[in-house]
């Protein structure tokens, strides 16, 4: 599975944003995809994820009622809706897929380049 997020940028507190992550090589509507990011000196740290199958979603504490995650299977396409950011959720954020196995909250199998995400205050 190959992944190619996009729609990063640079935006100010309390702004919205849209990543969009493409996959490919891969049968998409059977993995989970999810969403990680990883701020400057600090590590990697899981956003959200969307499941394979019935479309369950999980979001960190941080995000959660701030972030929605949703998957068009059609397009082999997941986006993450960001809403009220915060200068807090600057980091890399990375798309990531797992063919099933996924532990919720856990690490994925496969790894996209990140797109990096500025919010100033």
């Amino acid at each position: 599975v190959q992944l190619q997020a996009y729609g990063g940028g640079l935006v100010q507190a309390g702004d919205s944003l849209r990543l969009s992550c493409a996959a490919s090589g891969g049968f998409f509507s059977r993995h989970t995809m999810g969403w990680f990011r990883q701020a400057p000196g600090k590590e990697r740290e899981f956003v959200s994820a969307i499941l394979f199958r019935g479309g369950q979603t999980y979001y960190a504490d941080s995000v959660k009622g701030r972030f929605t995650i949703s998957r068009d299977n059609a397009k082999n396409t997941v986006y993450l809706q960001m809403n009220s950011l915060k200068p807090e959720d600057t980091a890399v954020y990375y798309c990531a897929a797992d063919p099933g196995s996924w532990r919720p909250y856990h690490t994925m199998n496969y790894w996209g380049k990140g797109t990096h995400v500025t919010v100033s205050s």
